[in-house]
Order: C-alpha cells, then sequence, then structure tokens
C-alpha cells in the first residue's frame, strides 16, 4: 500500500485521534482512508448533480428556442415565485 505524508492542522489531528480513541478506527491511517472514502462520493454527488444542471439549462434554453415559455411582467413577479414555491 503506498504511503503519503499527510500535515493536518491540529484541530484536524485531535479530531482523528479522539475517532481513535474512542474506537471508531483503529488507527489514523483507517480515519484518513475514510474521510478521503467520503470525499470521493461528495465529488461524484456534484458531478453528477451538475450533469443534471446542465441537461436542465439545455431543455430551459431549447424551450426559449421553440418561443415555449411565459413571459412575466415585474409586477406580476413576486405572485407567479410564490405559485412556483406552492406547487
Amino acid at each position: 500500500m503506498p504511503t503519503r505524508n499527510v500535515n493536518l492542522t491540529d484541530d484536524q489531528d485531535a479530531f482523528v485521534e479522539r475517532m481513535v480513541k474512542v474506537g471508531k478506527y483503529q488507527n489514523a491511517s483507517e480515519a484518513v482512508r475514510d474521510a478521503l472514502r467520503g470525499l470521493q462520493q461528495r465529488w461524484k454527488e456534484d458531478e453528477l448533480k451538475l450533469a443534471v444542471l446542465r441537461e436542465q439549462i439545455r431543455d430551459g434554453a431549447d424551450a426559449l428556442d421553440r418561443g415555449d415559455f411565459t413571459e412575466i411582467d415585474d409586477a406580476d413577479l413576486d405572485a407567479a415565485l410564490d405559485a412556483l414555491g406552492s406547487s
């Protein structure tokens, strides 16, 4: 298994030590590996969210190109947004 030296803040080090001391992990390496798995998962989720957002933007731009939209006056904007929020 590859070895890396990592610099932690005092707070991060204390947290890792506390997790090991209370038995959540057998050692600091196990705790850091779990943290990295969490980071990997968050990145995957962010990438999926970004892909969905890009698709929604494309769909919205396509709808605009087709003229498939409703124009709302500034005076009616608050009511329109309230209606969206209640649906």
